[in-house]
């Protein structure tokens, strides 16, 4: 390699921020655009190195896609490397959304009540659509289906963070039990240097983090420790995309009521319309705490929060990925907790996302016409997000 360490995490950064802002469609399609450019384009690795490689993040809980690009980053520069690629692939949605949050905050009076409205309504097509796809994929038969089910209906019931981790920890032991998935084939492994001791450090770190957060938040209580708490364990459990934060996210914020629930459901739909990853959405929900801190200082310490998780697990797992890849147990695991994070995630489809935003025959259409744009029209989430704030403020302002 050419390009001195400095001169590399700056081309990283510039590559990934060119990235953040062209990236719309969510998760599948960012691991897309990273194909393109790094396998395709650039040749930074081959594309069985790629496909582990995106094996390893979507075993590991978090956002696939970016944890995709931190792994990039720290092949190509190290530390440093991954550090530059999530700058510039998370900032420019980060920004936006709490620019958003901050006019609903100062100027929300003067946008049509519709408008808002419209965003809430078309959080239910996106979510509709995401249990469709996830559910095709990762609950192929009648045991997953029944975990999945099985799932909604415990998480409907007992409303709680804890029970949506004791729900996906009890999958995990249901498909050690019931799955025998087929060993793994021939592959490339991974040329990354880090050490299984440095891996190890980095996986107490996350560990210490995820323990050791809620006892310090209620023995110095604060808003701060309270919001990097409950930012930090939503990033640490969430498996199966961005959209499965979801429901963690609204059960630590609208229930506590650090944030109002038309805000929160109206800035998840705004989140749709950006480029980047979905878990910018905590930059928003940060930015418009009911408590100090908020804005600016808010969103980004939720931002953080959130992403850690991410970078923690990345580097802490790489080192151990050949033998964990290999491990019937633990991939069969994953199998039963992907299909309860599907039940997770129709559970949030019904409360909140569907009984804060349908109250009207207008309002289900303008889903259903929303839902059918994203699914069989392809128009871009941004489009569909667009228009329908558009169409609900004109019936609004019509009414």
């Amino acid at each position: 390699m050419t390009d001195t360490p400095q001169h590399s995490r700056w081309t990283v950064f510039l590559i990934f921020l060119r990235l953040g802002l062209t990236s719309f469609g969510g998760p599948l399609a960012h691991l897309g655009y990273f194909r393109d450019e790094f396998v395709v384009r650039r040749q930074w690795l081959s594309e069985r190195s790629y496909a582990d490689l995106v094996a390893l993040c979507q075993f590991l809980p978090g956002p696939a896609s970016s944890q995709v690009g931190i792994a990039l980053g720290l092949t190509r520069a190290g530390y440093g490397g991954a550090l530059a690629a999530w700058l510039g692939f998370t900032l420019p949605s980060a920004i936006a959304l709490i620019l958003f949050s901050l006019g609903i905050a100062n100027y929300g009076d003067a946008m049509p009540a519709g408008v808002l409205h419209g965003l809430k309504v078309v959080a239910v097509a996106v979510v509709a659509q995401a249990v469709w796809g996830m559910g095709r994929n990762l609950c192929p038969d009648v045991p997953r289906i029944s975990i999945m089910a099985a799932s909604t209906c415990l998480v409907l019931l007992l409303p709680s963070a804890l029970a949506q981790i004791g729900v996906i920890a009890l999958a995990a032991v249901i498909g050690v039990l019931l799955f025998k998935p087929q060993p793994c084939g021939a592959h490339e492994p991974l040329s990354i240097g880090i050490r299984r001791r440095a891996g190890l450090c980095w996986l107490t770190l996350f560990f210490a983090l995820l323990l050791g957060l809620p006892l310090l938040a209620t023995w110095l209580p604060s808003q701060m420790l309270s919001s990097m708490d409950a930012f930090y364990r939503a990033g640490s459990l969430v498996f199966g995309g961005g959209h499965v934060v979801l429901p963690l996210l609204q059960s630590e914020v609208v229930t506590s009521g650090w944030v109002d629930s038309d805000v929160f459901l109206a800035g998840y739909g705004a989140a749709q319309a950006v480029p980047g990853p979905l878990f910018t959405f905590a930059a928003f929900l940060g930015a418009s705490m009911s408590q100090a801190p908020n804005g600016w200082v808010g969103g980004l310490i939720c931002l953080l929060a959130i992403f850690a998780p991410s970078f923690l697990l990345v580097v802490g797992a790489l080192p151990f990925w050949e033998h964990l890849r290999r491990n019937a147990r633990t991939q069969a695991a994953l199998l039963g907790i992907n299909a309860a994070v599907v039940g997770l995630l129709l559970a949030a489809l019904y409360q909140p996302v569907w009984t804060s935003a349908i109250h009207a025959p207008e309002d289900f259409g303008l889903a259903l016409m929303a839902l059918v744009a994203l699914m069989f029209w392809k128009l871009p989430p941004w489009l569909v997000v667009l228009g329908s704030g558009v169409m609900s403020g004109l019936v609004s302002t019509a009414s």
